[in-house]
């Protein structure tokens, strides 16, 4: 899956993620603090969700300890992660909701902070962030660097302005065109292996065009820079269902590829350096599946499609 903000725009956010985790790791008692600072149960999708003490029991110390796992998350990208309102700097979405879900059943705080797509995985290696719920991709080669917590399974959509000028039906009709991506996203590296298919047909390669962010991408459809935009399927979905009232877009559906062209699992990602982390993350993502928190997260924004049944790591085999 995947979209995402300059780094001028973190400078406030992540200096106050730092600046708490400095004052939890100078006070003495620090578990006890941080413990006595986490809600006893959250709200989500108007569901009360509190401690499994199964999946808690399997924390790392230095989580109970700082009583925060530090999440990095590139906003907007509709529905799994945008801002709750114009101008608002409040993150919400399918990712932001289920990670407080888990977060409550671990005794946690996942604090949420707005990091460009491109740079969430390099900023995981630098020990800035301990995870990331991105709509990302679990993939092998990811996986050298990030254990995924597997909590959904979608591929990618057309997004066309509406009434679909081009008449576009399926992938292969985008040769030739011009079509914008975002760049670093799974559908930049699929719309790739699809010119071997325009050029087998006989036909122009696409003419890709990245962008930093997947609304840019959208804007120019809107100003007929290109013909159509690459998404995650249930993201292009949300989009076409919501923007400017349902009339700017358009989601192509090929019968050919009911959940997105080249489905895939994906991921929380988590710290390789943390593996019991994952297993606790795996065990409470588990729990919100068995008793249905988990269903009605995905319903709260339409997208019941990417559902799974289980919890899994590392389910990507490519």
């Amino acid at each position: 899956m995947r979209t995402r903000t300059p780094a001028s725009r973190l400078g406030v956010a992540s200096a106050v993620a730092l600046a708490s985790l400095t004052l939890a790791s100078c006070a003495s008692g620090t578990g006890a603090a941080s413990e006595a600072s986490t809600p006893a149960s959250v709200t989500v999708a108007g569901v009360s969700v509190g401690v499994d003490s199964a999946a808690k029991a399997l924390v790392p110390q230095k989580y109970r300890d700082s009583g925060e796992v530090r999440v990095a998350t590139d906003v907007p990208y509709a529905p799994f992660e945008m801002f709750a309102a114009e101008g608002s700097s409040q993150i919400t979405g399918v990712d932001y909701d289920l990670g407080q879900a888990i977060a409550a059943r671990l005794g946690l705080r996942f604090t949420f902070t707005a990091q460009k797509f491109d740079g969430i995985i390099p900023a995981i290696q630098a020990g800035k962030f301990d995870a990331v719920m991105s709509a990302m991709t679990d993939k092998k080669e990811r996986q050298a660097v990030l254990t995924f917590v597997d909590y959904s399974a979608s591929g990618t959509g057309v997004l066309v302005a509406k009434g679909n000028p081009q008449g576009i039906k399926t992938y292969t009709d985008l040769c030739g065109q011009s079509v914008a991506v975002q760049a670093a996203t799974n559908q930049l590296d699929l719309a790739t292996t699809w010119q071997k298919d325009c050029t087998a047909a006989g036909k122009a390669p696409i003419q890709l065009q990245q962008f930093p962010k997947d609304s840019d991408a959208q804007l120019a459809i809107k100003a007929g820079k290109v013909v159509a935009a690459l998404a995650t399927k249930p993201a292009a979905g949300y989009s076409a269902k919501t923007t400017d009232g349902g009339n700017a877009f358009e989601l192509v559906e090929d019968p050919a590829a009911p959940t997105g062209y080249e489905a895939t699992p994906n991921g929380i990602g988590l710290s390789k350096a943390d593996p019991e982390l994952a297993k606790a993350v795996q065990k409470a993502l588990q729990s919100l599946m068995d008793d249905g928190t988990y269903t009605k997260i995905l319903a709260k924004y339409g997208v019941e499609g990417i559902a799974v049944e289980k919890a899994t790591i590392n389910a990507a085999v490519s």
